[in-house]
């Protein structure tokens, strides 16, 4: 985690026939309203997912879920690039990504308690969640599964013509998964306009990547296909947002698709069901102290004479919609039994 400390835009090596994707360099600063809209929208995940857990430990969710605690700084980042009919899809530590896209919390909560005003009429549940509407394709609970089908929406947007782009963010664990290099080879033939968002949270699903990945440079992932790759600072929205613009450019310039490796860190464990106990608590509060994406900033902030009193406004704001996600999420009815023979295939 130490080169994540830094704002890291670090290019990889290049392989012969390999164009260079970028340079290296400080994130550009936020203008006020930028980082005003950067801590709103990452406090809004941060307090979103931790009523959620708080919502398991009282068994009002049920099944899996996956906290996005400590990456907020990526979605977030990575939403300031695009623009209005560009595409998301993800895995299953996936409520972050919805509320960045523009999901209601309302409809997100719901979903995660199964309730009938959920996004997926409450049948899906945290991993499973669709907005046709906010351009959400998708969490999925097989891993790097929405890999494909990231590539796919891409193609899609080749063969309409029109000038889209495709986020398929994936982790670490999910780097080496077959059908991944299945749709680099792809895209990289077809020239799709296709970022593959590598949210390395260092962990997987409980291996730390020293012990699980041959290569743990992931930016280098797409050497062998000729697929440009960047290492960013995960944890600094500013560094997010500056690789975003430049990996976004380079889709709808016609490049080809472009690797951003995330290097981030969450603060809970795989899912509300692990103890992480492969890491200590000394580690955790260190990523806290010293990289938290929202206090970062918030310092700045701070540093640039915007009031306490303004920024405990946005806080409170933002725990008003949570709380009322909450209290919603609880009291809409479940879905009818009837609910059980539609959407499906005969």
């Amino acid at each position: 985690m130490a080169a994540a400390k830094k704002s890291v835009t670090k290019e990889t090596g290049q392989e012969k026939g390999q164009e260079k994707a970028s340079g290296a360099g400080s994130p550009p600063d936020f203008t006020r309203e930028q980082e005003l809209r950067a801590l709103r929208d990452m406090l809004l995940i941060r307090r979103f997912e931790e009523k959620a857990g708080q919502l398991y430990g009282m068994g009002a969710i049920g099944g899996f879920c996956h906290l996005y605690i400590g990456q907020e700084a990526i979605v977030v980042g990575m939403q300031m690039a695009l623009k209005q009919g560009d595409q998301v899809i993800t895995g299953y530590r996936d409520h972050g990504h919805m509320l960045a896209c523009g999901m209601e919390a309302n409809g997100v909560m719901a979903e995660l308690t199964g309730r009938q005003g959920g996004y997926s009429k409450g049948k899906g549940g945290s991993m499973h969640m669709f907005s046709k509407e906010k351009n959400f394709f998708g969490g999925h609970g097989i891993v790097g599964a929405q890999v494909s089908l990231g590539t796919g929406l891409a193609f899609a947007n080749r063969y309409r013509g029109n000038d889209f782009v495709s986020l398929a963010y994936f982790g670490d664990g999910a780097s080496n998964q077959g059908q991944v290099y299945e749709s680099f080879n792809m895209a990289e033939l077809w020239k799709l306009p296709v970022i593959y968002i590598i949210e390395n949270n260092r962990y997987a699903m409980g291996t730390s990547v020293s012990r699980a990945s041959a290569q743990t440079d992931f930016s280098k992932r797409g050497i062998s296909f000729n697929i440009p790759g960047e290492q960013v600072d995960g944890m600094d929205v500013r560094a997010v947002k500056a690789a975003g613009d430049k990996a976004v450019a380079w889709c709808r310039a016609g490049k080809g698709p472009f690797i951003l490796e995330m290097q981030t860190y969450r603060y809970r464990g795989h899912s509300m069901s692990d103890p992480a106990k492969y890491r200590t608590r000394e580690e955790v509060d260190k990523v806290r102290h010293d990289q938290d994406p929202i206090e970062q900033v918030r310092n700045r902030l701070l540093a640039a004479k915007v009031s306490e009193q303004e920024l405990k406004a946005i806080d409170a704001e933002v725990r008003e919609i949570v709380n009322a996600s909450a209290d919603f999420a609880q009291k809409d009815p479940e879905p009818d039994a009837s609910e059980l023979y539609t959407d499906i295939y005969r």
